[in-house]
């Protein structure tokens, strides 16, 4: 018996090509179709965020509510709270802004119900003198509810042995003050005309990244041009036609007049 010969080298490498695309194909087409449920999931979350931070304030969240608050039910919202600031208890927390480097006062409010909230009473440039003291006396606060930031800003970790401060993180500032159990969120104060200067609040930054539908047509784009690529691998033999060998036109007249000629012997 005759052994059957191997695949030839070039029909193996035909076909681990193929697969590798159509590997490829699929792992575009999922993150095209990801893309497009972050889109949707974005846009929801921009409508919430907007018609939160536009609606009426709501009481703060109290001590019972604390265990269920989260992103998706609380961040954003625009909430008052009524109680004394603690004074002497003042945390700067560095910013950039748009309106340059400097510092958010974060301020410790008891409110009328016993419990503690960090207020950030807004942005005091870095070139600026101290910021104005807290109130004295019963203060009622409004603005947004941020939820914490316990791991600091990137490459830059809180140093609470030091005092320095690059995030909002609730809990380790209460434990550095001795304020002792504190709402897991804090209040990003509305703008107060009637205020000092410093600090300034309603400086939020309410703006969110949504590059989602860029990024899935990019996706399916690749997936079609993977897609065309491995159409012409299959279809390249059939494209390839092979010309019938014609004599040239000259040569095919002399052969048509010898054939015509009679034959002289």
């Amino acid at each position: 018996m005759t052994p059957h010969p191997a695949p030839a080298p070039r029909r193996v490498r035909k076909f681990a090509f193929l697969a590798l695309l159509a590997a490829l194909f699929a792992m575009f087409c999922v993150l095209g179709t990801w893309q497009v449920q972050r889109l949707q999931w974005k846009r929801d979350l921009i409508a919430r965020v907007d018609a939160r931070v536009n609606a009426e304030p709501v009481a703060a969240p109290g001590r019972a509510a604390w265990g269920g608050i989260d992103r998706a039910s609380a961040e954003y919202l625009r909430v008052s709270a009524t109680g004394r600031f603690l004074p002497g208890r003042d945390t700067r927390v560095d910013a950039l802004t748009a309106m340059g480097p400097g510092a958010w006062i974060l301020s410790p409010l008891r409110t009328a119900d016993g419990d503690v909230v960090l207020v950030n009473r807004g942005f005091v440039p870095a070139d600026a003198r101290d910021a104005t003291p807290v109130p004295a006396g019963e203060v009622r606060v409004e603005g947004l509810l941020r939820l914490d930031e316990p791991r600091g800003r990137i490459l830059r970790a809180n140093v609470p042995a030091q005092d320095r401060w690059f995030s909002r993180d609730v809990q380790a500032i209460a434990a550095a003050r001795d304020l002792g159990a504190v709402a897991p969120y804090f209040i990003d104060a509305a703008f107060d005309p009637a205020a000092a200067p410093w600090p300034r609040g309603g400086m939020t930054v309410v703006r969110f990244r949504d590059h989602h539908l860029q990024y899935a047509l990019t996706w399916f784009a690749l997936a079609l041009m993977l897609a065309f690529a491995a159409w012409r691998v299959l279809s390249g033999p059939r494209l390839r036609r092979r010309v019938p060998h014609t004599d040239p036109p000259d040569a095919a007249r002399s052969h048509a007049a010898l054939a015509a000629r009679p034959d002289r012997r």
